[in-house]
């Protein structure tokens, strides 16, 4: 596994979605909410899980399309083809490619494609590259200085919600709506905090090695680093992650 690997997948993917020229949308989401999902969903999938297979035949694969290959394998790849699907089919341009490897339980390699943005944010050997050169997180450390981002606070549960509005008050600048994007601009030091819940593990294991990758620290809303319950923050700094932690507590 090396760089050069990473962008294969890339440049498949891509390739994959741009073949996809009828936009069909199935909704997946059982009526309870809608969940876009596309053709280019599925194409961008089956090529990167065709390429990691020929290169990687005993690892696992679990993808958000296909589900498992291998299941139980010590090393397996984590892909979302297209998170963001909404922004997809909307035309923005903050929806990306995300592939984690987790080896043993733990996050070891990721990628952040953002397609449209042609940014490719790969982590590897414990740093993060942006188009192959080295990147870094701000060197914020204090809430009340911090440019923070949540995709959407209509998803949250009330407590998340009243925890949200603690950190929106304590920080100096607030966006919305960029999916992995917010993540992705974390490790490049654009943003200082990205937070969402009710993420899945395709949506988390690409980010975790992308932002710790450029420095920055990855833990969960109650101040562990447990990410199965899909509660997520990352940020610059550690003690940047404390101050979020006890804010959202209040």
């Amino acid at each position: 596994m090396n760089h050069d690997f990473f962008h294969r997948l890339s440049d498949a993917a891509r390739a994959a979605i741009d073949l996809a020229e009828e936009l069909e949308i199935d909704d997946k989401g059982e009526g309870d909410h809608y969940d876009p999902v596309t053709q280019a969903d599925r194409g961008a999938e089956r090529a990167m899980r065709a390429i990691i297979e020929r290169a990687f035949p005993d690892d696992g694969i679990w993808g958000e399309e296909f589900g498992w290959s291998r299941e139980g394998a010590a090393r397996h790849w984590s892909i979302d083809p297209i998170d963001g699907t909404r922004a997809f089919v909307c035309g923005l341009p903050s929806w990306a490619v995300l592939v984690g490897v987790i080896e043993k339980g733990q996050h070891v390699a990721g990628m952040i494609d953002l397609p449209d943005l042609d940014e490719r944010l790969v982590a590897l050997d414990g740093e993060t590259l942006l188009n192959g050169e080295q990147v870094r997180v701000s060197d914020c450390a204090s809430l009340a200085e911090a440019r923070i981002s949540t995709t959407d606070p209509a998803l949250f549960n009330d407590a998340q919600h009243e925890g949200w509005q603690r950190l929106y008050a304590a920080a100096r600048l607030k966006r919305y709506g960029l999916d992995a994007m917010a993540f992705a601009r974390v490790a490049t030091g654009g943003l200082d905090l990205a937070c969402d819940t009710g993420l899945k593990p395709h949506d988390y294991d690409a980010i975790v090695a992308v932002v710790r990758g450029a420095g920055g620290h990855v833990g969960n809303w109650s101040g562990g680093d447990d990410l199965s319950g899909g509660d997520v923050i990352a940020t610059s700094s550690y003690a940047l992650y404390e101050q979020a932690i006890e804010a959202i507590r209040g």
